[in-house]
């Protein structure tokens, strides 16, 4: 991965679930809509000043969405902050910069 770069695809790990838990009211809260499912299924990565996620969530059997999500660095003492994301995506479609 080059500086600055974007990683490759990588399954979810709990670190990334934990995130998107950290996330899933502010993400609820701007659609105006609940989800009992918030599953985190893949993520990319790109290191700035701090991390910023990319990461695809399973939201029903057949619907997903991809989270773009800014965790500061630790020193900063904030939790991670949604900055963008897109609705109406499937398992297929690629997470991308957005």
């Amino acid at each position: 991965m080059m500086t600055g770069g974007l990683s490759e695809p990588k399954p979810a790990t709990p670190e990334v679930q934990h995130i998107v838990d950290q996330v899933q009211a502010q993400f609820q809260s701007k659609l105006n809509r609940t989800y009992s499912m918030f599953k985190a299924i893949e993520y990319r990565s790109q290191v700035v000043a701090g991390t910023m996620y990319y990461i695809k969530v399973q939201v029903s059997d057949t619907e997903y969405v991809h989270l773009k999500v800014f965790e500061s660095l630790p020193y900063e003492h904030q939790g991670p902050s949604l900055v963008s994301f897109q609705t109406g995506k499937t398992r297929d479609d690629p997470l991308t910069d957005f």
